[in-house]
């Protein structure tokens, strides 16, 4: 019986740490109301939101930006971090780059289209730390 129970302590330990990986896939983020009405994706041990404008035509420069968090959803600082989005709309594309605006927010400006097809990769390097990027579908949310 106490072999029987260790196992089964074992098999219950394992289950319980798979739940927090299971908690930050696309569709459960999509499904997470975003600090900054943006969309939410894992980004290592990061989420990283991304803000764009949806009205963006390609016309003038628009902003993009992307908030911060840790998994807990405590703010990250973005002091001296460095970073990008690679903007992919329609048959455009367009690579921003981040700058450190605010607590723990990065920011830039670019020319892009917002469409329902929209893809933006962003990649932020925080000092000390390896580069983390997250991929985003703004115009479209994971199927749930």
């Amino acid at each position: 019986m106490g072999i029987a129970l260790k196992i089964s302590a074992v098999f219950a330990a394992a289950l319980l740490a798979a739940q927090p990986t299971a908690a930050h896939d696309d569709r459960t983020l999509d499904a997470t109301r975003a600090p900054h009405g943006g969309q939410l994706r894992m980004a290592g041990p990061h989420h990283f939101e991304l803000v764009i404008d949806g009205g963006a035509t390609g016309a003038s420069e628009s902003a993009v930006v992307v908030y911060l968090y840790d998994h807990a959803e405590a703010k990250v600082q973005s002091a001296g971090a460095t970073g990008s989005a690679t903007i992919l709309s329609g048959k455009g594309k367009t690579v921003v780059t981040l700058v450190p605006d605010g607590e723990n927010r990065m920011k830039g400006a670019g020319r892009y289209a917002s469409t329902p097809d929209m893809k933006v990769a962003v990649t932020i390097t925080l000092p000390g730390q390896p580069s983390a990027q997250a991929r985003f579908t703004p115009g479209q949310r994971a199927r749930h």
